[in-house]
């Protein structure tokens, strides 16, 4: 039982920190074998750190109040798991109707403080997403591009990779090509706009309602 009132973390992406990799001249693999990490070559341009730290400002009150929030909210849930640690204890360690109520109550407010979170950082996650979704409208040209200049006939994923030479890894070079392609990306999404929907066909914003008619 005593795992069953374990507090769980509320988890919530940061969008403060942001991590600037230098990308070194292109290289040549040697066996016309490569491997990608798609994720780390959009990360590490510089469109994408550049936006990050643009978000950073012009996001800041809303950074500000989920970082309050979040404080406000690991305190309330911290006294409430201490009081449903100690109505257990002083229960003798069974769980009465009692106690049980109370740690779905417990529950509760863990669900509601996370959708809380989730809600105040929408604004932040979807500028994020419009950022990425940028980068990767011209991630495959660049692909091509890295292929080509290191004359990489045949490239594996990362990550799906046992073990590689360091010269095989072609990630930073696909960087070097997108950092061509795209120098700069808007932080702020269009009206509308949703991940996995093409920036030109956002939704319009509604148009003003006609007028009702009068009842006769």
């Amino acid at each position: 039982m005593k795992t069953l009132f374990k507090a769980a973390a509320l988890v919530l992406a940061p969008v403060t920190a942001v991590a600037l990799t230098a990308v070194p001249a292109t290289a040549q693999t040697k066996s016309g074998i490569a491997v990608l990490d798609r994720g780390e070559a959009v990360q590490n341009s510089t469109a994408f750190t550049t936006a990050m730290t643009q978000m950073q400002t012009t996001y800041k009150p809303q950074i500000d109040q989920i970082t309050t929030r979040r404080a406000a909210i690991e305190t309330d849930l911290k006294s409430k798991n201490d009081a449903l640690q100690a109505a257990y204890k002083a229960a003798g360690n069974k769980a009465t109707p009692a106690i049980e109520t109370q740690f779905q109550q417990f529950q509760q407010a863990q669900q509601t403080a996370q959708e809380e979170l989730d809600r105040l950082s929408r604004p932040i996650a979807l500028a994020r997403n419009y950022v990425e979704y940028q980068i990767v409208a011209k991630l495959d040209d660049a692909v091509k591009a890295a292929t080509a200049k290191t004359k990489s006939e045949i490239v594996f994923k990362k990550a799906a990779t046992e073990s590689f030479a360091a010269s095989a890894d072609i990630t930073d070079e696909v960087t070097a090509e997108l950092n061509a392609l795209v120098p700069s990306v808007s932080i702020m999404p269009p009206a509308g706009w949703q991940p996995g929907q093409p920036a030109a066909t956002a939704a319009p914003a509604p148009a003003t309602p006609a007028q009702a008619p009068k009842s006769r």
